[in-house]
């Protein structure tokens, strides 16, 4: 009675049972390395937030590529805010998600060398092409504590890099570019500044990165194999149901064959 399961009918269901079992399970395991790879990150953003902060320029330099294990490292520098040359980031959201800008400024290092500090947001004004209004940094020297991010390229953070913007806006936060318009040397990354809170609570600094958050990858990776452990059980439970139903079918025509193979009652006699 499993005959049917050769027709072209079945043997397709069959065919994209076969298909659909390695794809889920595929689709389960990319689930869980998203988990895991999630899980390390958090471990990573957690372990740099709290170390002791170290001198910038002693994680970077003029060309460096921060690598991934110093992402969000607690650094400081102590120097003096170039803000004739400060620049601000287009289309940034605040942690309320207004869109505005980052106030981007080179801070020139006691010492020698500069590294571009990232002060936090602010607001754009009604005319999003004229420059902002900028709270004034400090004077003088001051010590700057933050974290220490890598450039920023349109691969890494998917921002297109637009051309003819307004004087002094940007769209990425990147040192070789900052270098090529300040025409000096800049340390490669830049510095999200932490502190001093500045007066007034603007710029309104960044929050730090979530590092507790784990998302719902697990959860959907168990889904994945579930559905790839009941594609089986749906086809042998579809190919049951069928063979009953035939069963059923064949019976039925039987009993009316009989019925109609036997002799008929003869009629009474009239009187």
């Amino acid at each position: 009675m499993y005959r049917f399961l050769l027709t072209r009918q079945w043997l397709i269901l069959a065919l994209l049972a076969l298909v659909m079992i390695p794809t889920m399970v595929e689709l389960g395991f990319w689930q869980l390395h998203r988990h895991e790879h999630k899980v390390a990150q958090n471990s990573l953003i957690s372990h740099n937030l709290k170390a002791k902060p170290v001198p910038v320029a002693a994680l970077t330099s003029p060309g460096h590529t921060v690598p991934r294990s110093d992402y969000w490292r607690a650094v400081k520098a102590t120097g003096t805010y170039d803000e004739k040359h400060q620049v601000v980031v287009r289309r940034r959201t605040s942690t309320d998600g207004s869109i505005g800008f980052h106030v981007l400024v080179p801070f020139d290092l006691r010492g020698g060398g500069t590294v571009m500090i990232n002060r936090g947001w602010i607001p754009t004004a009604d005319d999003q092409r004229a420059f902002p209004d900028v709270p004034a940094a400090p004077k003088g020297e001051v010590t700057v504590t933050g974290r220490l991010k890598a450039d920023e390229t349109t691969g890494s953070s998917g921002i297109k890099d637009l051309s003819d913007l307004p004087d002094r806006q940007v769209m990425l936060i990147n040192s070789a570019e900052q270098s090529k318009l300040l025409s000096r040397p800049v340390l490669g990354g830049y510095l999200e500044q932490t502190g001093p809170v500045p007066s007034g609570d603007t710029p309104e600094l960044i929050e730090a990165p979530d590092d507790s958050s784990i998302g719902p990858h697990m959860a959907y990776a168990v889904q994945w194999w579930l559905f790839a452990a009941g594609v089986p059980v749906g086809y042998v439970v579809l190919a049951r149901r069928e063979k009953r139903d035939l069963v059923a079918a064949a019976a039925a025509a039987a009993d009316a064959q009989a019925a109609a193979a036997e002799p008929g009652t003869p009629e009474p006699a009239k009187a």
